[in-house]
């Protein structure tokens, strides 16, 4: 079966040409639209969409991208509340949603699936730094959202990670700590650096020195990676007191690595997260951590998402949403 990507070729035009001819764009040059027509002829290529999409070039339909380096999409406990966010906003204006993989097999790619079925709209959920597949939505010529990632030519919509890492370590300054280490996530990632950044300054700001071994790489927000990164915390010659993690789950294996080192939370080291996933609550001790508004930055998604859809034309936007500190029991006053 004859691909967008045979049509482009045949044509000798971009992916994205051919995708403003089947979508009937004006934008595009009568002798564009004369060859890509007739490769489509050729090629007897039909997208694979309903009835209604073919009529009306509308398919009321969002294409959904997970692009993340765990590789476990809607099971990792800050997307599943986002995504129903999501869901719930653009059900209420008459969209499905179309969930695709970046990873797919075979031969059709995870770009082509979301032309083929005739999309509206893609929001890509995103923690990873790699933009190499921002060219690939450029040339889509679909209107794109972008969460947890800011993105400067695409709307995005992402937690105030820069003031949740301030709010941590304000809290930790408050209650008498000085030795206050970073355990963060992938340092290249938008919301790593936004935390690595929030919490640097932080410390400045407080006049504290934070000598350069209480900066601890935790890799992709895992709890094999918090619970590594505080073993290293751990048997330095002068431990810290306290640790601002940049993310429950590497929260919840930091605290596992205090355990079996015989010591206890928060008694010998104080704890603080980031995300309020659901189990932080019901952990023992309850986490404290900076809690993001998951189901808003979904909403605002889905908001962002179908004004696009609307008005190709519109500018893009980027939404930050407020987090806030949730004290709970893994902190307390620093020891005399």
């Amino acid at each position: 079966m004859a691909t967008i990507y045979d049509v482009a070729k045949e044509a000798a035009y971009s992916i994205s040409t051919v995708s403003k001819v089947l979508n009937n764009s004006t934008n595009v040059s009568s002798r564009a639209r004369k060859k890509v027509l007739e490769a489509i002829e050729t090629l007897d290529y039909v997208p694979n969409s309903s009835a209604r999409t073919l009529a009306t070039k509308k398919s009321n339909m969002i294409g959904v991208v997970f692009s993340e380096n765990l590789g476990v999409g809607m099971a990792h406990p800050f997307f599943g509340p986002v995504i129903e966010g999501f869901r719930k906003f653009v059900d209420m204006h008459n969209y499905d949603l179309l969930f695709v993989s970046r990873s797919i097999k075979g031969e059709e790619s995870y770009t082509n699936q979301l032309i083929r079925r005739g999309v509206d709209g893609i929001v890509v959920f995103s923690t990873d730094s790699d933009q190499s597949d921002l060219k690939i939505y450029r040339e889509l010529g679909i209107p794109c959202v972008f969460i947890d990632m800011e993105v400067n030519d695409f709307n995005s919509v992402y937690s105030d990670n820069y003031h949740g890492a301030l709010m941590a370590v304000d809290h930790l300054v408050a209650l008498g700590h000085q030795k206050i280490a970073h355990i963060h996530g992938e340092s290249t990632g938008f919301i790593g650096v936004e935390r690595m950044r929030g919490f640097n300054d932080a410390i400045s700001a407080h006049g504290l020195n934070t000598p350069e071994e209480y900066i601890m790489n935790g890799g992709y927000y895992s709890a094999d990676g918090g619970r590594m990164a505080m073993m290293k915390l751990l048997r330095l010659s002068e431990p810290p007191t306290a640790v601002f993690v940049s993310g429950d789950q590497m929260a919840i294996g930091a605290i596992q690595a205090i355990k079996e080192y015989g010591l206890s939370v928060p008694e010998d080291i104080s704890v603080v997260g980031f995300d309020d996933i659901e189990i932080a609550k019901y952990m023992e001790p309850a986490l404290t951590t900076i809690a993001q508004d998951k189901e808003k930055i979904g909403q605002q998604a889905g908001l962002l998402a179908i004004e696009s859809i609307l008005n190709p034309n519109c500018l893009p936007v980027k939404k930050t949403i407020p987090v806030r500190l949730i004290k709970r029991e893994t902190t307390r006053q620093v020891k005399k």
